[in-house]
């Protein structure tokens, strides 16, 4: 009998240590739903759904996108930053800059060009786990989405003049 209880008693707390672990952590999102949940990212949340582009990094993807940081768009110039706000088409250029078509996790990186979906090349280098993208550092890299991967830049990626 007291087999039988203490595995009722195991069992159960076992249960409920799984259900517990389960409740916090969050499912795999989208990019832009992602994004949204990342406190790091709300410019780069608010200034996508300013583009229009919240519901296309929802989509299927795959798409690997090269996330700039809060941090990184405080020091992007207020002048570049103003006209980012007022030429929707110069924003939309800016931000798919950083995504390039694919999911193509850290490791993966080969250095040389990849075409952006803006159309420019992104220059890529990795050496070991440290990867740059232009003169952008990863500062997380692999972050787990449903439709591709995200990569957390320090540094706006500003596209060249066509």
């Amino acid at each position: 009998m007291h087999k039988r209880t203490l595995l009722q008693l195991t069992s159960a707390l076992t249960l409920a240590l799984f259900a517990s672990g389960c409740a916090t952590t969050q499912a795999p999102a989208t990019i832009a739903d992602t994004a949204a949940r990342t406190p790091q990212l709300s410019t780069l949340t608010r200034l996508l759904a300013e583009a229009g582009l919240t519901d296309t990094l929802r989509g299927p993807g795959p798409f690997t996108v090269f996330a700039p940081s809060d941090a990184a768009f405080k020091a992007v110039p207020a002048a570049t930053m103003a006209q980012l706000a007022t030429d929707k088409e110069l924003l939309r250029s800016v931000l798919t800059f950083h995504v390039v078509p694919g999911k193509v996790m850290a490791a993966e990186v080969k250095i040389g060009p990849a075409k952006s979906v803006q159309g420019a090349n992104l220059a890529l280098s990795r050496a070991g786990t440290f990867v740059t993208v232009e003169d952008a550092v990863v500062q997380v890299a692999d972050v787990p989405v449903t439709n591709g991967v995200v990569h957390i830049i320090d540094t706006v990626l500003i596209p060249p003049r066509r």
